[in-house]
């Protein structure tokens, strides 16, 4: 039986007490709940691990589930429709009360996110989805802070990495467009912005694209434009969700006029100098920005035998990621230097008080045992990871926010 959730807008104390009693339990390790998002725009790439007759669990009218979120504490900008708590992950205390991760961490504060976070912050910051699309995703930016905090959102910058793991098909466009092509006019952009309802700009001829290799990522700042492949995504992100899409028609699938202008002020929704504005155009045009923004993962030497520990998002202000592998028949313990998400892409065994498996099939409102939130003083401690198969090794991703000083930097 699914343990009952706690109402988001309850005040409850016996939910407060459940939650301490929950973290310590677990011993600083939270188990969550797979949180699913669908989206009205683009087609589903069907790599989630989700039972087939469950993309549509939202209804037909919002569209597939294309995007799993992990370690969330923010609600989706879904439209009208978008439920209260679309998007928010819940954590799982078997055989009691379920409750949301963004409840436990008001609870907990620096107990969970550390004294960092806490005060500067006061909650966890980022969080990371798989995006899973067969087509890829149209021309678009998120916007930066002061941009987004004119209609009281953060700004989105956010990093890419392509597990191997989640791949196995790489759908029908595995070709990522970045910015623009430095001799690009800015008249020229703006001229697909002033026809956006009137004919196929096909503002991606004015961009630049890079064929998607597995195993390695991206950084792509607020403000940069671009249009992602059709390949699995593992997107550790800052907390939130703004968008301004600049093209109109992708892959034959025409795009409302409201995703040009869902996230400007209203006296800005037809200011074309204004939409044109939000685009970071010093970096969309960088001439040099494959070798500024691509990542290659960077391995971290190890003493431990059968543990293998890649950074694969890094060198930036805002979010990180690791890649741990760890070989059958293993058992190691992994340290790091803050709180983190981690979810399974392969493998089982056991992750601290835990049993741990990559999901394989999973109905919508399945529990499953691969996705974890680990507390600072956890991480810190250490946490023991067992690889418990003879044949697989256990695949681990873990976001960080940006106050794990091991993180490789900015060149």
């Amino acid at each position: 039986m699914e343990p009952k959730q706690i109402n988001y807008k309850e005040e409850n104390k016996m939910g407060k007490s459940c939650i301490r009693e929950c973290f310590e339990k677990g011993k600083g390790i939270f188990h969550l709940k797979p949180t699913w998002v669908p989206r009205s725009f683009g087609k589903p790439g069907y790599r989630l691990r989700l039972h087939p007759d469950d993309y549509f669990a939202f209804g037909m009218n919002r569209g597939a589930i294309c995007e799993r979120w992990l370690g969330s504490v923010t609600v989706a900008l879904n439209g009208p429709e978008t439920k209260e708590d679309e998007g928010m992950s819940y954590v799982l205390d078997e055989g009691n009360e379920s409750f949301l991760l963004k409840d436990a961490i008001e609870e907990l504060g620096l107990d969970i996110i550390g004294k960092g976070l806490q005060q500067k912050y006061g909650t966890w910051p980022t969080f990371s989805k798989f995006f899973d699309y067969s087509t890829p995703l149209f021309h678009h930016l998120h916007l930066e802070e002061s941009k987004a905090n004119l209609i009281n959102r953060h700004g989105k910058p956010e990093a890419y990495y392509f597990p191997i793991q989640l791949n196995n098909t790489l759908g029908r466009f595995p070709v990522t467009y970045f910015g623009f092509d430095p001799d690009t006019d800015p008249e020229d952009v703006k001229d697909c912005i002033r026809n956006y309802d009137k004919f196929d700009t096909r503002i991606t001829e004015l961009s630049r694209a890079y064929r998607i290799k597995l195993g390695t990522g991206w950084y792509t700042p607020a403000g940069v434009i671009h249009a992602p492949g059709s390949v699995l995504t593992y997107e550790p992100q800052w907390n939130s969700d703004v968008n301004t899409i600049m093209e109109n028609v992708t892959m034959d699938e025409v795009n409302g006029h409201n995703l040009l202008t869902d996230c400007c002020p209203e006296d800005k929704k037809d200011d074309v100098d204004y939409l044109f504005s939000q685009i970071d155009w010093e970096q969309s045009t960088e001439v040099h920005y494959k070798e500024k923004y691509f990542r290659e993962p960077k391995e971290i030497p190890s003493t431990q035998k059968g543990l293998v520990e890649k950074w694969v998002a890094y060198a930036n202000e805002f979010v990180a990621a690791k890649e741990v592998v760890v070989a059958p028949g293993t058992k190691i313990i992994l340290k790091d230097e803050a709180c983190y998400c981690a979810v399974l892409t392969q493998g089982y065994g056991k992750l601290g008080e835990y049993d741990c498996e990559v999901a394989v099939m999973l109905r919508y409102d399945q529990a499953s045992g691969d996705e974890f939130f680990v507390s600072e003083k956890a991480a810190k401690d250490g946490v023991v990871i067992e690889n418990k198969s003879k044949y697989e090794n256990l695949v681990i991703l873990q976001n960080f926010a940006n106050n794990n000083e091991a993180v490789p930097k900015i060149k």
